[in-house]
């Protein structure tokens, strides 16, 4: 079975830590390992071949964190095309140096895992279901809270009881909070992680079937004798950003997903990091040095400068101190803080460009 983990984005949220030259995969957030070292420790565990695709900008960043992984199993995108065209980038390198009818699970590299055999184990069900029956298998994860931060998958029949493998009936946006009580009641709906499970062919199948566009982008690449050569990449440049959850597989004929249980985040802001880290006796997460707390509760600072940081009498506050600039904010609209990091980068640019 081969992994390929997908190392893009620039997680805007968790500026300034965060930032678009060191995004947070590359960060070490929870633990001693940075969000993409665990990745790759996960993905170990389902299998031997281990692939990651990553921008050219973190390329280097991304071979310094992983030595232990060849430099040729590092896929290098020549600019940004959307998550659809990385798979279909990954697919075609996979399609040139592996059977066909391999099994390929897609993940990320910025997810929190703990229970990481559980994680394994959801992938190898759904590589064996995508086997069987010729169609892409997505892992849903069982909800414990009525979150509005995910999209969903309505589960339809049962296809294997004992492993909880069922047909997808329909997807969901993020819904609001009255929304998220009504699907966690149901028992019906999973969180969508974004995983897919299946073959170069079965993806080859259903994107004929269900994104011609798609299909047509991939064959183009496929026909250029050199992956990554020149040609290749002025190609790749000229396709259009393209998010494959909308270009293919919300539109798929055909689909499974895999019920799991695994304990399963999404770090995109940090009320979702603040909720993945131990915290002390206050509710507190203090990191870093030069950190001066008086009376606060339930509350994430960070310093990563030498310049002293004073809290005196807050509670459920972000404060983070970097070279980059300092945040302060409320941890319940902590996700705002990816407007404001594009606003930042927008005038860095324009300083840039001036």
């Amino acid at each position: 079975m081969i992994t390929v983990i997908i190392a893009g984005g620039s997680g805007t949220r968790l500026w300034p830590l965060s930032t678009p030259d060191y995004p947070k995969h590359l960060l070490k957030l929870i633990g001693e390992r940075t969000l993409l070292q665990q990745a790759f420790d996960r993905a170990s565990l389902v299998g031997d071949s281990v692939y990651v695709v990553t921008e050219k900008s973190h390329a280097n960043h991304v071979i310094e964190q992983l030595p232990e992984l060849d430099a040729s199993h590092v896929l290098i995108e020549p600019g940004r095309r959307g998550t659809a065209h990385c798979i279909i980038f990954a697919l075609d390198y996979i399609a040139r140096h592996h059977d066909n009818d391999e099994p390929v699970a897609f993940i990320h590299s910025d997810h929190n895992v703990r229970d990481v055999e559980s994680f394994a184990t959801s992938l190898k069900i759904a590589a064996k279901n995508s086997l069987e029956r010729h169609e892409i298998t997505l892992i849903g994860i069982e909800p414990t809270f009525p979150s509005t931060g995910f999209g969903y998958i309505e589960r339809g029949g049962v296809i294997n009881d004992k492993f909880n493998v069922y047909d997808v009936k329909s997807f969901k946006e993020k819904p609001n909070l009255e929304i998220a009580k009504k699907y966690l009641a149901s028992g019906r709906y999973l969180w969508n992680c974004g995983y897919f499970v299946g073959s170069v062919n079965t993806f080859l199948n259903e994107m004929e079937r269900s994104a011609p566009e798609l299909t047509n982008h991939f064959n183009r690449l496929a026909n250029i004798k050199e992956h990554s050569g020149t040609d290749y990449n002025d190609e790749y440049l000229s396709f259009d950003n393209q998010v494959i959850d909308i270009a293919l597989i919300e539109k798929a004929k055909s689909l499974a997903v895999v019920a799991a249980s695994f304990d399963w985040m999404d770090v995109g802001s940090f009320k979702d990091l603040y909720s993945v880290i131990p915290q002390d006796d206050n509710g507190n997460c203090l990191s870093g040095d030069n950190i001066y707390a008086d009376n606060i509760e339930n509350s994430y600072v960070r310093n990563e400068t030498n310049i002293p940081v004073a809290v005196i009498g807050l509670d459920d506050v972000v404060i983070v101190n970097t070279k980059n600039g300092l945040l302060v904010s409320r941890i319940d609209v902590s996700q705002r803080v990816g407007d404001i990091a594009k606003k930042i980068q927008k005038k860095i640019e324009d300083s840039n460009q001036a």
